[in-house]
């Protein structure tokens, strides 16, 4: 179909040559002989016998806005063929390139351990051998064993900024360490003490001024601390037979939600004043969503319902065979990770309201048990377990990539690093917070690690 187009392309390039070259008889010829013929554009024909008239090759070059013999026109040339061949006939400018920089992609998504920023460009990628991240530059070491605590650990957090970790536990403190810059090695920065039945579950506020604190079953009390001058600014219970055993930040900063065990949920402000209360939901464990307005519950029903303050409407979003011990959801609020009682790690997407994925491997009895996502942009999940260990999954695959021993006793909680992928901390009923990272001494060249056998965890 294009033929005369890509006949009429040639002919002129050699056209123009010749007479760059002072071939003018040579260049006659081809416009007589072989150009005119064509029957195609004749008005560009009549241009084109116009230039026989230049009196050198710079003046051709002017009037003809051409760039003369050479690489370069040529290949400007071949770009405006490359138009009527088919991708059969003639590979696509930058294919190669494009096609590489998939692989690379490719092979980057399948990597289990690929915790680092994704570089999209081609530089930093070798072609001679595929991508492979090394076991040994993620969080399955031990790095540190925290002792300070002198009873079970119950819960442990890392700040939004990554720069502080604050861990509750039933020997009735609070204890928020410090993560050093550079060694990322985690100090004793501040105690905060008084909470007599223990402390089982933590929140920090999302400038990370204020963490709030929660009980057990029992306990009808919730402190919420100023972590950075170490002040309590309040102390609130509804009532005495109330439990306030979970607590979550509204995204402003201004506001939380907390309840229990004895059938409501509260929205209260800093100060502890109750602004909204919703009747008749015992609630194991609650989460804000980054609208501002929606509340989820996990409650006595195996479900997680979305509660609505504004419109004061609430709708179901999970349901589970059993009893779902607490949750946690993703920071783009598509996905929330349930231990879920006997069953273990399920991952739900919120958004089409469908189970995901039942990752495998832990043991759970009925013990609250609380999980994260975490490392680079989400891509993993992390696990306590009621057989001493830490799972841990990539978020697409459901036997664990990592298995970590050392704990001697339940580990009750995990937290992921949110600034810091390769750091991770877990708490467990053995008095101890473990404090995980990347092999100690890391060899660059050293790839076999693959050989290795995940489960065989070094402590």
């Amino acid at each position: 179909l294009h033929h005369p187009r890509m006949k009429f392309l040639l002919l002129q390039q050699k056209y123009l040559e010749y007479l760059e070259d002072g071939k003018v008889l040579e260049a006659l010829q081809v416009l007589r002989g072989e150009l005119t013929p064509l029957k195609y554009n004749t008005d560009r024909i009549h241009i084109l016998s116009g230039y026989l008239m230049c009196s050198h090759a710079e003046d051709l070059r002017a009037k003809a806005e051409w760039e003369g013999k050479g690489v370069s026109s040529r290949s400007r040339l071949l770009d405006k063929l490359q138009m009527y061949l088919p991708p059969s006939v003639m590979l696509p400018p930058q294919r190669l390139h494009t096609l590489l920089r998939q692989a690379v992609e490719l092979q980057r998504d399948r990597c289990l351990y690929h915790n680092t920023k994704l570089d999209a460009s081609l530089d930093s990628a070798s072609l001679l051998l595929d991508h492979m991240c090394s076991r040994k530059q993620f969080p399955c070491y031990t790095q540190q064993i925290l002792t300070e605590h002198c009873n079970e650990v119950w819960f442990c957090k890392f700040s939004n900024d990554g720069t502080k970790l604050a861990t509750g536990s039933k020997d009735t403190t609070v204890l928020v360490w410090q993560v050093e810059q550079d060694t990322h090695q985690l100090k004793l920065w501040r105690t905060l003490e008084g909470h007599a039945y223990g402390v089982s579950y933590l929140s920090w506020s999302p400038d990370d001024t204020y963490l709030i604190a929660c009980g057990p079953d029992d306990c009808s009390e919730l402190w919420l601390w100023n972590v950075q001058t170490g002040e309590l600014r309040t102390k609130m219970s509804q009532s005495h037979e109330d439990s306030l055993t979970s607590v979550a930040w509204n995204p402003d900063g201004k506001r939380f939600v907390t309840g229990g065990q004895r059938g409501q949920f509260y929205q209260c402000d800093l100060d502890g004043n109750l602004l909204d209360s919703w009747e008749g939901v015992r609630v194991q464990c609650l989460w804000c969503v980054s609208d501002g307005r929606t509340v989820l519950a996990s409650d006595t029903h195996q479900r997680i319902r979305g509660y609505n303050f504004e419109d004061l409407t609430d709708r179901n979003i999970v349901q589970e065979d059993h009893p779902i011990m607490s949750f946690t959801v993703s920071k783009n609020g598509r996905l929330a990770l349930l231990n879920v009682a006997t069953q273990g790690v399920h991952l739900w997407d919120l958004q089409d309201r469908v189970l995901v994925r039942k990752y495998q491997g832990v043991t759970q009895g009925f013990y609250t048990i609380h999980s994260c996502f975490g490392g680079h942009n989400e891509d993993f999940i992390a696990s306590g377990s009621e057989d001493h260990k830490v799972y841990i999954w990539h978020k697409r695959s459901e036997l664990p990539i990592a298995e970590l021993t050392g704990h001697t006793r339940t580990v009750n909680c995990v937290t992921w690093n949110p600034c810091v992928p390769s750091i991770m901390a877990s708490a467990s009923d053995d008095g101890t917070v473990r404090i995980w990272g990347p092999a100690p001494f890391q060899d660059v060249q050293d790839v076999d690690s693959f050989s290795e056998n995940c489960n065989s965890m070094d402590s």
